[in-house]
């Protein structure tokens, strides 16, 4: 039987490494766990704590290909966020430079969610529980 406790991690490709893992790290405040640098690959591998189940890797390869991401593009349409307090958290990315779009609610759970993009454009949510 196939069976699947949580999402381990998530990966994201960067352009710009410093600018991502200081967005990544203290704006929306992921743990780094660990951070390694591949010689061979000319690239960084930054591994980020969401909480104790969940991480994102960040990475940063020479000259990696741009990825559409508006319009929807087909495939990984976005990151959702859970977050107990929407407002301070809208508050928090705004104080840091990051524009968020109008709070919408979802038809179909009634729970309140906005969007926002990291350096790269790539869509995140933050979504109320």
């Amino acid at each position: 039987m196939f069976s699947v406790s949580h999402i381990h991690h998530v990966a994201i490709i960067c352009s710009n490494y410093q600018t991502s893992k200081k967005f990544y790290s203290e704006i929306l405040g992921f743990r780094i766990i660990a951070e390694t640098y591949r010689e061979e690959r000319q690239s960084y591998k930054l591994d980020l704590a969401i909480n104790p189940n969940q991480q994102i890797e960040l990475f940063s390869f020479p000259s990696p290909p741009e990825r559409p991401s508006r319009p929807e593009a087909q495939g990984l349409r976005h990151l959702a966020f859970a977050v107990d307090d929407l407002e301070s958290c809208i508050k928090h990315l705004n104080q840091h430079g990051v524009i968020t779009e109008t709070i919408r609610w979802d038809e179909l759970t009634g729970k309140r969610f906005t969007f926002f993009a990291d350096p790269d454009d790539l869509p995140l949510e933050l979504y109320q529980l």
